[in-house]
């Protein structure tokens, strides 16, 4: 069955009882027990909850997973994930991530003796240098933020297999309707929620999917006992965005390379990041393991005059963090998602303070054109 056809369906089966389309929300945190050392599988809702469980079903569903689990936030669920290692352990991961995800690592998990380096993801031979006798896991972003550069993730979860390392892959960007990461070797696929998947940035949510049922069991363990589990409400306003996740992501991927192209013509900008244009270094491979390029578009801009006039000036396209909704928002990750990154390790990266980060909406394509470009001619 096609994915579009699975995320447009998930939850409909849940309701036997009453036949309900919509999932129903259960806004209970306690159920009844039928009798003694009797129980309807549900007990408390941090252990168990129906309708957080439509949702991790609907979503291992889409990975091809053999359990979806459903968190708090993003955050709440990599937290969870790194519950599995111990003092010691080592991880290589993305060097060009998500600054929470780094602010997470550095700032909170080293105090509790893990061990992180940061290689360029894009880079086999990086990553394969970078394993030591006591390496874990290999933690990657499909497509990294903001520069988008695009890890071969048949080759690295291969590569972990060799290792004996888990290979846990952050999905974020592409959503289970571009890419399955299990489908091509991974052991975890995590996203935030919030993104592509809710699409109406309303929702803070997490959510992890596992291939192997025993490692499955262990994340349960941890999501059950850390306890920042996902509400009812929450999940069920999850469910509903992903429902229309393949007709927002195929306008907002139109958009975006539509955007991109124009970008590159503008005399303005110095620089396009976009894995759906041809000269993108990780083209051929998005193109040989996914289904799109995603609606994420990272440039450069000739000054740093130039970002605080894109940033005030435009008037549909939002001065906003976050991504994945159906409006088109702009961020500066110098000084915003990426702020905690010291800033040497960030010019290092090409995080510098000319660069913006465009999440592409569902617009009409003409008018975030003509945006951008009154902006871009706006006098100062």
């Amino acid at each position: 069955m096609n994915i579009a056809t699975q995320a447009a369906q998930i939850g409909l089966e849940w309701d036997t009882r009453t036949g309900a389309v919509s999932v129903p929300i259960y806004q209970s945190a306690t159920f009844r027990h039928p009798g003694l050392g009797q129980s309807t599988g549900y007990d408390y809702s941090r252990s168990g909850n129906p309708t957080r469980q439509a949702l991790e079903e609907g979503i291992a569903r889409l990975d091809g997973a053999a359990r979806g689990f459903a968190y708090s936030s993003g955050m709440a669920a990599i937290t969870s994930l790194l519950l599995l290692f111990r003092s010691g352990d080592h991880i290589i991961v993305t060097e060009d991530l998500y600054g929470g995800t780094y602010r997470l690592f550095e700032q909170i998990f080293q105090q509790f003796g893990l061990e992180f380096s940061y290689v360029d993801t894009s880079d086999n031979s990086l990553v394969e240098a970078a394993i030591r006798p006591n390496t874990k896991a290999l933690f990657i972003e499909s497509l990294t933020n903001p520069l988008l550069k695009v890890a071969d993730i048949s080759y690295l979860s291969a590569l972990s297999k060799s290792k004996d390392l888990l290979c846990i892959v952050d999905n974020t960007f592409l959503t289970p309707y571009l890419l399955r990461p299990l489908e091509l070797g991974a052991d975890i696929a995590i996203y935030s929620g919030s993104k592509y998947l809710s699409g109406h940035n309303d929702t803070i949510c997490g959510l992890v999917t596992v291939k192997d049922p025993i490692l499955a069991e262990k994340v349960y363990f941890h999501q059950n006992g850390a306890g920042a589990i996902l509400g009812p409400q929450d999940s069920w306003l999850t469910i509903r965005g992903i429902k229309t996740l393949s007709i927002r992501l195929d306008r907002q991927q139109e958009n975006a390379f539509l955007l991109a192209k124009w970008l590159e013509k503008n005399a303005q900008v110095a620089k396009v990041y976009y894995p759906g244009l041809e000269n993108h270094p990780g083209h051929d491979l998005q193109k040989s393991q996914a289904d799109g390029f995603g609606a994420m578009i990272a440039f450069e801009v000739i000054s740093h005059e130039l970002v605080e006039k894109l940033l005030l000036r435009t008037e549909l396209i939002s001065f906003a963090e976050s991504l994945g909704g159906v409006e088109t928002l702009m961020t500066f990750p110098a000084v915003q998602t990426h702020a905690d990154i010291e800033p040497a390790k960030r010019e290092a990266l090409g995080i510098n303070n000319r660069l913006l980060r465009l999440s592409v909406g569902i617009e009409n394509i003409n008018d975030l054109i003509a945006d951008l470009q009154q902006a871009f001619a706006a006098e100062a």
